[in-house]
């Protein structure tokens, strides 16, 4: 199964300016149909899956947007709205609900360690809304991705579970760790038995993590594996640019799939025309 690429960076080739604490979420507000586009342009690519625009979507970020309460939840719901109709002009394809970390909403980096001094029962009652929020517009699947920290792993599998859809559940990594630090075993032992997760692995980290992390992955769970690094290149939060030369080697792409691999795509960086290069590599 061949996932998108990046939305923000396939968004910024568009002309779009994403510097505002919303994100690619902004543009649920005021251009939904350039969020549309950037599906359409993944699926001609290639691609079998669009990830929703709402990774950095939150009831709480729109609303300090100035946005009222009921707006930020229909926003939300339209994330699903908008790929289901570029799904629908052709057959076979499906929407992942994008649900990414606490950190995201908080647009300072934070994705990328996990340590946002929460409690449990405040990852709950912040992912717990949006999920059932999600949920409502009926994707095909969550993909609940760049989960940095086995806290809000667990919390996040507890909520799957509850809610039911299928779900594919990632973790952004660095080496044979979590960006928190904890290794990858644990992490994996999490959703090991969790009904609601049908597959996991790793996205937003270095292509030459994947490997070892899907074989770990499936080693633990029996299930079906998920890649989708980023470029290779680095985020600076401080300065928000991207520091580094890309990595990502479709030579790699064969051992990952050997590894138990079912769905392979790309995130940060990786665009509409990398898509179709590991489309076409895998025809």
């Amino acid at each position: 199964m061949i996932l998108d690429g990046g939305l923000s960076n396939a968004l910024e080739q568009r002309g779009h300016d994403l510097s505002s604490e919303l994100w690619t979420a902004e543009l649920l507000r005021d251009a939904p149909h350039e969020i549309a586009a950037v599906h359409r342009a993944y699926f001609e690519a290639g691609a079998q899956v669009a990830t929703t625009a709402s990774y950095q979507a939150s009831v709480s970020g729109f609303v300090r947007a100035g946005m009222t309460i009921p707006g930020a939840e229909a926003l939300i719901r339209l994330s699903v709205a908008i790929a289901r109709d570029v799904r629908d002009e052709a057959p076979g394809r499906l929407v992942a609900a994008s649900v990414g970390p606490y950190g995201a909403v908080l647009a300072d980096g934070s994705e990328y360690s996990g340590r946002y001094g929460l409690s449990a029962t405040e990852l709950y009652d912040f992912h717990g809304p949006r999920l059932e929020l999600l949920a409502t517009a009926e994707p095909d699947l969550f993909a609940v991705e760049t989960i940095p920290d086995l806290e809000e792993a667990t919390v996040l599998a507890g909520l799957l579970d509850e809610i039911g859809i299928p779900a594919w559940l990632s973790f952004t990594i660095e080496g044979e760790a979590t960006r928190a630090g904890q290794p990858l075993r644990e992490a994996f032992a999490l959703v090991a038995d969790t009904d609601a997760v049908i597959a996991t692995g790793v996205n937003c980290c270095a292509p030459a993590d994947v490997l070892a992390a899907v074989q770990v992955a499936h080693d633990v769970t029996g299930k079906p594996g998920v890649a989708y690094p980023n470029s290779g290149q680095a985020w600076d939060s401080a300065t928000h640019t991207w520091l580094g030369e890309p990595s990502y080697d479709l030579g790699l792409v064969p051992a990952w799939i050997d590894a138990g691999v079912a769905y392979v795509g790309g995130c940060c960086r990786i665009g509409p025309a990398d898509i179709a290069a590991l489309a076409e590599s895998l025809a």
